[in-house]
């Protein structure tokens, strides 16, 4: 059995935070230890509480003064949009259309799946992201490529073969059919395996049929304790189109919500544009909506409430993204700093308790997994994130000036990025220190 015993200053949070000073939501241990074995998290707590329980030939890391952390969560991104990230284009529609559907259609072949996924999880390495859901291509192989890579480097990965039908190219498309079996097929060879999961994957209500959103709901109904991702609400002439292809809904959310598609593990991109109707139906059915920041931002999508869909009478579940590569940064870090901008822009706080909160428990609670990531409770997977707040001039220089830990946090979410990523621990095992 392999143990490491790992020192540094710890950081978990226990619940939401409710304010800057709610100090009982977390756990924080200024001298910290945390003893791993096989994988998992076996203790938590002051070094030499953890040390008195470890073996005598225990392997120590230290990692003081960094902060450790869960490892960071991206709750959507797109595995095939590596290189579609930083195109110029006017919205939504225009960038799918002028750059994203044509890169896509390049993952029909293995070859470049393959060479993608390697340079994917590569990147969310760097960048102290231990777990993601993504969207991969509406060919197989792309499903494939993503899975494969995730069992090579042992990590608790979601994702999805896409299924869509109409309004993109040829090489895009499939059937309701061909869909249906090949998410099938996906789910047979790949959920469950290591530790990945099979999202079911309707790009969004424009992409897909009536028919396939049949199919789609066919297999929710077959796989009821799968993941559905797909998008919602994310721009206004979007928002107009679906509803044109859907005369019959009241609007946009009630088109998934009559296939049976809105539910808590139910996880829907960007719902910036949400009806007091929409986001009460999401509340009720406890589907989540996910907050992509720096994409909102850089496609000019809009604003998202945050703060007002949590306080809600009927509060909407959230999560945060990176939206790579309508979204401009791999770093939840990057991420956080954008959504505090959105917020402020909407005469909103966040504060930075609650976005290190939202990246970890937050995003794994959305995701129905806190039981197994997203914290440093013992019996956890050891999936983790090594912070130092002074890994630039800059941030160094700052760091003279910090007094509390949610300063510090703060100056990491603000400045920080891949360098301050010290080390990115994947159940137990550093992948970061050999890039």
């Amino acid at each position: 059995m392999t143990t490491t015993l790992l020192r540094g200053r710890l950081l978990s949070f226990r619940r939401a935070p409710l304010s800057l000073t709610d100090s009982q939501s977390y756990l924080y241990e200024e001298d910290g230890g945390l003893l791993i074995e096989d994988g998992l998290i076996a203790a938590a707590g002051a070094y030499a509480d953890v040390k008195a329980k470890a073996a005598a030939d225990v392997v120590e890391i230290d990692h003081r003064p960094h902060l450790i952390l869960p490892g960071f969560i991206d709750m959507h991104l797109h595995f095939p949009q590596m290189q579609v990230i930083a195109s110029y284009a006017a919205n939504l529609l225009e960038w799918l259309n002028t750059y994203t559907f044509p890169e896509e259609c390049r993952f029909v072949e293995s070859a470049h799946a393959e060479r993608i996924a390697t340079h994917f999880y590569d990147e969310l390495i760097r960048h102290g992201t231990t777990t993601a859901v993504a969207y991969c291509s509406v060919h197989k192989t792309s499903a494939d490529a993503f899975f494969a890579e995730a069992m090579k480097r042992n990590m608790r990965m979601v994702g999805g073969k896409v299924m869509m039908d109409r309004n993109a190219p040829q090489g895009l498309l499939d059937t309701p059919e061909i869909g249906y079996d090949e998410t099938r097929q996906v789910i047979s060879d790949w959920h469950g395996k290591g530790r990945n999961h099979v999202a079911i994957t309707p790009r969004f209500a424009i992409t897909s049929t009536p028919a396939q959103m049949e199919a789609t709901s066919a297999l929710a109904r077959e796989f009821p304790d799968l993941h559905i991702q797909t998008h919602l609400s994310e721009n206004h002439d979007e928002i107009k189109f679906t509803c044109e292809l859907y005369p019959d809904a009241i609007d946009y959310t009630d088109i998934y919500a009559r296939y049976g598609l809105l539910g808590p593990k139910s996880l829907f991109g960007h719902a910036i544009h949400l009806s007091e109707r929409e986001a009460d139906v999401m509340s009720e059915t406890g589907a989540v909506a996910v907050h992509c920041p720096t994409s909102n931002l850089f496609l000019g999508s809009g604003l998202f409430p945050l703060k007002a869909l949590a306080r809600r009478e009927k509060p909407v579940r959230i999560g945060v993204a990176t939206d790579i590569g309508g979204g401009s940064s791999y770093s939840m870090l990057r991420t956080m700093d954008e959504a505090y901008k959105i917020q402020q822009l909407l005469g909103e706080r966040l504060n930075p308790l609650e976005s290190y909160y939202l990246m970890t428990r937050g995003n794994a609670e959305a995701l129905s997994l806190a039981d197994r990531i997203g914290t440093l409770e013992p019996g956890t997977e050891a999936d983790l994130v090594v912070l130092d707040a002074a890994a630039t001039p800059a941030m160094a220089l700052k760091m003279e000036a910090v007094k509390t830990l949610p300063e510090e946090l703060f100056l990491l979410q603000t400045m920080g990025d891949d360098r301050a990523i010290a080390e990115t621990y994947v159940a137990g095992v550093d992948l970061k220190k050999n890039l």
